[in-house]
């Protein structure tokens, strides 16, 4: 399910620190990689021949990076607009699913690891993981903190709402269950700005039911092979939630769904997915949901 990845290369130092991380995609049953660097048409034009001339030898150091690393790697540099070229150029390719990079809150201001990454999750039809790159100034000097590989299968939370969105990701939960999981969290968040009021009264039958549905996902995982799998319902707004429980417990992977291209409504329960992505402390694998399945 996790077998080849597009890898969006922005080429910039914090990029090649990223790939550090990229090494624990082994763990997801990852084997091969697309490296992929496209340069934005509307920044370039005629000048692109030129750059890519330019700008090969920091590609070939990444390819070189990965396939240090065991992985089988084959590389491009495209041209369009990165926000759509890179899905297109994963589905062409046959990759499983998109590996990009966050700076987290300035998500939706910045370049590759940045604006680019929130278009690439609002176009793409592939699940697409969102890895927050960690930066800081010394001595006036911008470096990444990220210097070992992530542990995907560590604690893995996955947020449910229970909608086919959600059971879509779930099968991607399933997968990373069987590869081995050590820790799996099943949290629903009962939305206290649909429930407060007229709802709220009933809250506790709520819980009962959910915490039915919960169980029998738990029991599904299990029967996978996971042996720690532990179940949270919890009352509130849930993009918040969910971004708080991130910062708790070691939380490794976020799985959660998301509504795919096309949808008015946008993201998973509205913003959920989006503000996950965001201000996620955790990476986090947003599964793009048609319909059309």
């Amino acid at each position: 399910m996790h077998q080849k990845a597009l890898i969006a290369t922005d080429l910039s130092d914090a990029c090649a620190q990223m790939l550090r991380c990229a090494v624990g995609l082994k763990a997801l049953g990852t084997t091969d990689v697309v490296l992929l660097h496209c340069f934005n048409i509307r920044d370039v034009g005629t000048l692109a021949p030129r750059l890519m001339e330019l700008t090969r030898p920091l590609l070939d150091g990444q390819v070189t990076q990965l396939q240090a690393e065991g992985f089988h790697v084959s590389s491009d540099m495209v041209l369009g607009l990165p926000q759509v070229e890179i899905g297109r150029q994963a589905e062409q390719r046959d990759c499983s699913f998109i590996v990009v990079g966050s700076r987290g809150q300035s998500m939706s201001q910045e370049v590759l690891l940045g604006g680019v990454a929130a278009g690439v999750i609002n176009n793409a039809t592939l699940p697409v993981l969102v890895v927050r790159v960690k930066l800081t100034k010394v001595k006036g000097n911008v470096v990444c903190e990220m210097q070992e590989e992530c542990d995907f299968l560590g604690h893995v939370l996955f947020a449910t709402d229970f909608s086919d969105n959600a059971q879509h990701a779930f099968e991607h939960l399933e997968a990373l269950a069987e590869l081995g999981a050590r820790r799996i969290t099943l949290l629903h968040v009962q939305d206290r700005t649909k429930l407060g009021g007229h709802l709220e009264d009933r809250l506790e039958e709520f819980n009962r039911i959910d915490a039915g549905r919960l169980e029998a996902l738990k029991d599904d995982l299990q029967q996978r092979g996971a042996s720690d799998v532990r179940i949270e319902i919890s009352y509130g707004v849930p993009k918040k939630d969910i971004v708080e429980r991130t910062k708790h417990d070691d939380v490794s992977l976020v799985v959660i769904g998301r509504q795919g291209r096309g949808y008015l409504s946008g993201f998973f329960v509205g913003s959920v997915s989006d503000a996950v992505a965001r201000h996620s402390a955790a990476p986090v694998l947003l599964v793009p949901f048609t319909g059309r399945d």
